[in-house]
């Protein structure tokens, strides 16, 4: 059939439900197709699908700086489908090693950052060495950042603002050294880093969470207090929430939670650093006792800084606390448990723990051995979203593997 009999609006109805990946691909259809994939309302449409089907993002990183990219369906309310282990297939998007990049999250774990935000991944390694980029995990595709060198706990975050539908990344300086904060704008224009002012002295404690054009992060004052920092990606401003001890954040139904094991402080006093720090001290001492009393706070009224709070315990014979990381929370309140390592030949887990009843369903996640053959880390994120407002052609120029770069078909070019 001629694509031309065809009206606009039903062509991009059936494209819209591809993987991003063909979209991609389909660009170099013709100059119609390409134009048509960066209007507002394909953009809208791709974006009302992915969010109606969110999916679980895997990133594994290998030894050498090698990144695989993987996702799979993520479970809405999993307990009506069967209290059993159920089974998800993961799909390979694509392998990420960008050469002379440093991305490696093994040397240092004080300095790497890795953050996620509507779609996209951005990575910063070395700190001495490395240039911070961001990329599309499923098509590959990614942007090398301008030079950050920082000094020695500096650390980075990932935003969106969904209003200019701008991406942006906040680099704190540590505050009891050289070198200033700074902000970068993700776009078409030219990136530059321009100096930013935060009016309260602190350390950062954990990576952020972008909810609704805010990111948060935690920080460690010098008065030897915990706050919750507020990063107003829009307006580029600073606003602060007292929190009373060391947590983890999560995206709580569209608020912000926080969310610790009850031993959390005393592992997080031995490993003295962020998170991903306790998450390694934690792989270093399987053996150590840990109990499965978690807590969660959910920011109920942020004016007046009140949260409901609540407390679950459980057993499980395959959740092994000291094996698993919090990576979030679904859209129906399943707090995500995923397994910090993949070992080839042995199962890797996804668990989905019900607040309401108590209950935790365990997912096996099959499909990652036919990329990754050695054992490696993963990362995982939660409600993984593909976003079409970034124009993977113009926005991230660099591509791994090589693509060939768009040829138009001849019988569009003089009528286009």
């Amino acid at each position: 059939m001629n694509s031309y009999s065809l009206t606009n609006d039903l062509i991009l109805e059936i494209l819209s439900r591809l993987p991003t990946e063909s979209v991609v691909r389909f660009c170099c259809v013709s100059k119609r197709w390409a134009s048509m994939f960066v209007t507002p309302y394909f953009k809208e449409l791709c974006l009302t699908r992915s969010t109606a089907n969110p999916r679980l993002l895997f990133a594994l990183a290998e030894s050498g700086g090698v990144w695989s990219f993987f996702s799979s369906p993520q479970l809405e309310n999993p307990y009506e489908k069967s209290p059993s282990t159920l089974v998800a297939h993961a799909e390979f998007h694509v392998k990420f090693s960008p050469d002379n990049l440093h991305i490696h999250h093994y040397y240092d774990l004080r300095y790497f950052s890795i953050g996620y935000a509507s779609g996209l991944i951005y990575i910063y390694g070395d700190r001495y060495q490395a240039r911070p980029l961001i990329c599309n995990p499923i098509t590959g595709r990614y942007a090398i950042l301008p030079d950050r060198h920082t000094y020695r706990k500096a650390y980075s975050f990932f935003g969106f603002d969904p209003i200019d539908k701008q991406y942006k990344v906040l680099s704190m300086a540590y505050p009891f050294g050289p070198g200033r904060s700074k902000i970068l704008t993700f776009g078409d224009g030219d990136m530059t880093w321009r100096k930013i002012k935060c009016t309260l002295r602190h350390e950062s404690r954990s990576e952020g969470i972008c909810i609704n054009g805010v990111l948060y992060y935690l920080g460690y004052t010098s008065h030897a207090r915990y706050v919750i920092v507020c990063f107003h990606v829009r307006s580029e401003k600073f606003t602060f929430i007292n929190v009373e001890r060391f947590c983890r954040l999560i995206n709580y139904k569209g608020n912000l939670a926080v969310i610790y094991w009850e031993d959390d402080v005393d592992i997080y006093e031995r490993c003295s650093g962020t998170p991903m720090i306790v998450d390694t001290y934690l792989e270093k001492n399987l053996d150590a006792d840990a109990n499965n009393e978690l807590r969660v706070w959910v920011l109920t009224d942020i004016e007046k800084q009140k949260w409901s709070k609540y407390a679950y315990t459980w057993i499980d014979e395959k959740f092994f606390r000291r094996r698993v990381s919090i990576v979030g929370v679904t859209a129906t309140g399943e707090i995500v448990f995923s397994m910090r390592k993949y070992t080839p030949k042995e199962p890797f887990y996804v668990f989905y723990f019900n607040l309401g009843r108590n209950t935790l369903q365990c997912v096996e996640i099959q499909g990652f051995g036919e990329a990754v053959t050695k054992s490696c880390s993963v990362r995982t994120f939660v409600n993984h979203e593909e976003n079409h407002n970034v124009n993977d052609l113009k926005q991230l120029k660099s591509v791994h593997p090589p693509l060939v770069e768009p040829e138009y078909a001849e019988s569009d070019s003089e009528s286009d």
